[in-house]
């Protein structure tokens, strides 16, 4: 998102808010369209390592004393000396993407912790260490309203109905979520359902960490478009997003891949190519004994049309003529 962008460019220019997270950000919208992998890829990209994105999945800090997880707990309560989950993370990596899955299913309690975090930057374990929140990116991520996305998901609606719903799924966010809050976000930032290009490419990135451990066998995988096409028409589904697509590569691709190499009918050094033929899938393999052979071929061919050059070349006139002159002379 513009927004995300613009908040980093501000961190790198030191023009940000000294007192106050790089990045604070609610991502909505509904689910399986990238709100955690565009937190991966912007842990990625700021600090070189999916590993510096810090997740807490919310479904687990449903009741009010899970606020002890996340700074440590009180003194003379079990755990005290181990400190707190998003304190120590925080603690010993300074420089990371903390995530906050689906933060509505969260304790209102455990909402008042970020309310520091967002505001001053820091936050205060159980053993009263303050831990420093200024280089990390807060993100938050939430389902709310996304039925409102859903509806003018795959019907061609115009920008003026996307926006509508858009609004509307705001105002659910904002009639569940504390206004403090809120109010503390550098932005929320609401993702339209998948559709055309973008999911064409979210096939080839689903299967981008499949093409790396292919390489690492030193087998390489091509799809061709026809494929491509296949995969969205029997496994694309606008409700839930791209996870029925990464279900179906998993269940149709990578295991008859994974058959073929068992089996030894894709050895190392060998090329595969996925298409499509008669509404089922077509795997092509080509090895390297293939491509020499048609490389052998090819010479041959070239080799017996140089012969036949030569053999034209002294039965010439011109050659019988010398010949004949020789025998002459002697």
């Amino acid at each position: 998102a513009a927004s995300v962008a613009r908040a980093v460019m501000r961190s790198a220019a030191k023009l940000s808010r000294a007192t106050q997270p790089t990045g604070s950000f609610l991502f909505a919208g509904p689910t399986g369209v990238g709100k955690t992998e565009l937190a991966k890829a912007l842990a990625f990209e700021l600090f070189d390592s999916e590993t510096k994105l810090v997740r807490f999945d919310m479904s687990e800090y449903m009741e009010q004393h899970a606020v002890s997880r996340l700074i440590g707990a009180p003194p003379g309560y079990v755990g005290h000396d181990a400190g707190g989950q998003l304190t120590e993370a925080l603690r010993r990596h300074p420089y990371s993407v903390v995530l906050f899955d689906e933060i509505e299913k969260a304790h209102p309690q455990v909402l008042n912790i970020l309310l520091q975090v967002l505001d001053d930057g820091r936050i205060t374990d159980s053993q009263g260490h303050v831990v420093d929140c200024k280089h990390a990116i807060v993100l938050l991520t939430s389902n709310l309203g996304a039925e409102h996305m859903l509806r003018v998901a795959g019907c061609n609606a115009s920008e003026t109905e996307i926006e509508q719903a858009k609004e509307r799924t705001l105002g659910v966010i904002r009639r569940t979520l504390r206004p403090e809050l809120l109010n503390r976000l550098d932005d929320v930032v609401i993702f339209n359902p998948l559709s055309g290009q973008v999911l064409r490419q979210v096939v080839k990135l689903q299967l981008k960490d499949v093409v790396r451990r292919l390489e690492e066998l030193d087998i390489t995988l091509n799809l061709t478009d026809e494929s491509v096409d296949f995969v969205l028409k029997e496994a694309h589904d606008p409700e839930l997003g791209a996870r029925p697509i990464k279900r179906f590569l998993e269940r149709h691709i990578v295991s008859r891949l994974s058959r073929l190499i068992l089996s030894g009918e894709l050895p190392e050094g060998s090329a595969v190519t996925v298409g499509v033929k008669n509404q089922d899938w077509d795997f092509r393999v080509t090895t390297r004994d293939d491509t020499s052979r048609e490389a052998s071929a090819t010479l041959g061919r070239a080799g017996s049309r140089d012969g036949c050059f030569e053999r034209t070349s002294r039965d010439s006139p011109l050659h019988r003529s010398d010949s004949a002159s020789k025998r002459q002379r002697i």
